[in-house]
């Protein structure tokens, strides 16, 4: 069970430095600098690939689990799962935005701004409260059957970024993590 929570916690911890870079870079497009498009793209087409298909499966099994076992906390389950689909709905939004834009179509500053600024929004307040209020309670709460069920529900594959086997195309993404981490 510990090293499930602390995958959780780690996969949340990519998640953020990955928001970070994403909002600098927005940041950078909103103060008419230069931000790195392709460098957004592949932010946003990591958390779209990964999480939405290992991470949230894996959340979505403890959500229900947890649920089962706490009726109390169903409310925030339910609007926590709403909040995968959302965030994915958004991501894919944001997602063709910086497609459209890295292949030199015109797309308004500001559907790319306000699809940022969602994504982001939505993305930072869903970690937010799994940290704070459901991780704790699952690990109070779910039994090794849960969690069991829970290891299940990943498909095989491994992380395309921080794995130990990165993805060529997400090589420059890394390179960048590593040098901002270096700045902090």
């Amino acid at each position: 069970m510990s090293d499930v929570i602390d995958s959780w916690h780690a996969e949340h911890r990519h998640f953020t430095r990955l928001l970070d870079l994403l909002e600098r870079q927005v940041a950078a497009f909103h103060a008419d600098n230069q931000p790195n498009f392709e460098l957004m793209l592949d932010v946003v087409s990591y958390l779209r690939y990964f999480p939405d298909r290992y991470h949230h499966a894996r959340e979505d099994v403890a959500f229900a689990r947890l649920a089962q076992r706490d009726p109390a906390i169903k409310p925030m389950v339910d609007q926590l799962m709403q909040e995968h689909r959302v965030i994915a709905a958004a991501g894919t939004e944001l997602l063709k935005y910086l497609e459209q834009v890295v292949e030199d179509v015109v797309v308004e500053r500001a559907k790319v701004e306000a699809a940022a600024a969602t994504y982001l929004v939505y993305y930072r307040r869903h970690l937010t409260l799994e940290d704070r209020d459901i991780v704790p309670r699952a690990e109070d709460l779910l039994t090794p059957q849960d969690w069991e069920a829970v290891m299940e529900a990943i498909p095989n594959g491994s992380d395309p970024l921080f794995g130990e086997d990165c993805d060529a195309r997400y090589r420059e993404l890394r390179r960048q993590i590593a040098l901002e981490s270096k700045d902090i």
